[in-house]
Formats: structure tokens, C-alpha cells, sequence
């Protein structure tokens, strides 16, 4: 069976978390263009999936949590930043 590729569950689940982790940082307020990216490139990766696309959807998962951990970079030192008086 080569060239069968597994269900991206761990990829999956490391997008989320990371777009859970955005969430918490405040991304939807403050790093919203990213955030939202991150969350379609999760909705794709999930229709992906559904579809049986597993190399796609493993691909737009990862990218779905890089976006994610951008937007939450971005939110955490924009707080930062309002922060500092």
C-alpha cells in the first residue's frame, strides 16, 4: 500500500490548539487577518480531510497553525504594547 498517506490527526489537532492558544492571546482583536487565515486554512484542511485528501489536508494543517502562532505572536506584543504607558 505505498503511496497511501494516513489521516492527518496530529497535524489536526495541533492546528486547533494553536488557533485555541490565538484565541486566548487575543489574536481575533488584535492580529484579526491572521487569525481568520488561520481559521479558513483549518476549515480547508478539515473539507480536505473529509475528502480523503490527506497530503492536502496535512499541508493546510500545518499551515493553518503556522498562521496560528503568527496571530498569536502578533496579539501577544500588540498587549504588550498597550500595556507599557
Amino acid at each position: 500500500m505505498l503511496g497511501c498517506a494516513a489521516a492527518p490527526v496530529q497535524e489536526m489537532s495541533d492546528a486547533r490548539q494553536a488557533i485555541q492558544a490565538a484565541q486566548a492571546a487575543g489574536a481575533e482583536r488584535f492580529a484579526e487577518n491572521e487569525y481568520q487565515e488561520a481559521k479558513r486554512l483549518l476549515d480547508l484542511a478539515e473539507r480536505q480531510l473529509d475528502q480523503h485528501r490527506y497530503k492536502r489536508a496535512r499541508r493546510t494543517a500545518l499551515s493553518a497553525r503556522e498562521q496560528a502562532i503568527l496571530s498569536r505572536e502578533i496579539a501577544q506584543e500588540s498587549a504588550e504594547s498597550s500595556e507599557v504607558p
